[in-house]
């Protein structure tokens, strides 16, 4: 599956430069990061209408 040395990485770690990732890793890490992205998005659509319906008519009823 993964053709490349495992020790490369150790070795480009130790010199101070990232590890490279294979096209495919890559391509993975974007899919994940826009997952998590997504999930965070509703989680706070979801807070923001969870607390504006518990709020409901009460937000009418103060004094001006």
């Amino acid at each position: 599956m993964n053709d490349r040395d495992p020790n490369d990485d150790r070795e480009r770690a130790v010199e101070g430069g990232p590890p490279q990732m294979s096209p495919e890793e890559a391509r993975r890490r974007r899919g994940r990061n826009i997952a998590i992205g997504v999930v965070l998005g509703l989680l706070a659509v979801l807070f923001y209408a969870m607390t504006i319906a518990r709020l409901g008519e009460n937000v009418l009823n103060r004094p001006l």
